[in-house]
């Protein structure tokens, strides 16, 4: 696949963050009424330290020099995955960007088994669903976005009987502690797993919108059992706080910590002067997690299907 005439392309860089940022607000607003990505957000994952931009990244140019196009390649889950962000309005440029995130996969395909690639996609885009499919990509599961709006201040509920609430990880043994309930509460789930400790705090630290302070653990018997991990990604773009993790480890579920849990989160949105709080489901957790968020009152705002194909090593 070649790009249309007089285009040219190059490797990303960190200063692409505000022309797509921009770009990818006018596409989804168009299609949704307001835009899916904060500029800080879009700012964040291209200094994710998993994403190496001079070959996981990719801009195109029309003649005159202008943004037209751009997709990134996250290897994730041991390189056996690779997340892919792609935004364009013209299907040979977005043909051409998959054709390079594929050759990507290849390179990181090993004889003991293939690539997955996934592409979310929300539900009100025509353009590139059919890109997809033509390209042998299938409907693998889809996201919600959930949020709860709120009419004033929030109360913090009730701290659960025999329960010990722990507000912040700032050091080492905290946060190896919230990193530990996400490895236990998402084991029978590679593609949710937290990534090893060190790349784990890496990627936190690397985002202008996350501090540890927003890192609630709670205990159980002196043992770490729930957290959340919370940030401002969307205080920008919807005056809203935002709960990037969710987790209670298998033995202390049914004893309300995950609503204790979100119910805090809300309260402190709350207090901060938001007016509500987002988060991300996958439908296909095996968890019942879209009851629970729909049971604190939370209901989806957009919808995106994650687009799948595996690429077999050469």
């Amino acid at each position: 696949m070649t790009l249309p005439a007089g285009h040219t392309s190059r490797p990303m860089v960190l200063e692409d963050a505000k022309p797509i940022a921009e770009h990818s607000a006018a596409y989804t607003s168009t299609l949704l009424g307001f835009p899916k990505h904060s500029p800080e957000d879009v700012a964040n994952y291209l200094r994710d330290p998993a994403i190496n931009l001079t070959t996981d990244g990719w801009v195109v140019l029309d003649p005159n020099g202008n943004y037209t196009g751009s997709a990134t390649a996250m290897p994730v889950a041991g390189n056996t995955q690779l997340n892919i962000d792609i935004l364009s309005n013209n299907p040979a440029i977005l043909n051409w960007l998959l054709d390079q995130a594929e050759h990507r996969a290849h390179d990181l395909a090993n004889p003991a088994g293939g690539v997955v690639l996934r592409v979310g996609v929300v539900r009100q885009d025509r353009l590139l669903p059919e890109v997809l499919a033509a390209r042998g990509f299938a409907i693998g599961t889809s996201v919600q976005r959930m949020r709860i709006g709120f009419d004033g201040a929030v109360v913090a509920p009730a701290t659960p009987e025999g329960v010990v609430v722990r507000r912040g990880a700032l050091g080492e043994e905290s946060r190896r502690a919230a990193h530990g309930v996400l490895v236990e509460a998402f084991a029978g789930q590679p593609e949710a797993l937290p990534r090893p400790f060190e790349e784990w705090v890496e990627s936190r630290e690397s985002r202008s919108t996350f501090d540890w302070s927003q890192v609630t653990i709670v205990e159980v018997d002196g043992q770490a059992v729930g957290v959340t991990e919370c940030n401002d990604n969307f205080v920008s773009t919807d005056n809203c706080g935002y709960v990037g993790r969710l987790a209670v480890v298998p033995s202390a579920r049914g004893r309300g910590l995950a609503k204790f849990l979100l119910r805090t989160a809300f309260a402190a949105d709350a207090a901060a002067g938001c007016d509500g709080t987002i988060l991300h489901v996958d439908t296909g957790n095996p968890t019942p997690a879209v009851a629970l968020y729909t049971g604190v009152g939370m209901r989806p705002d957009l919808i995106s299907d994650i687009w799948q194909r595996t690429i077999q090593p050469a």
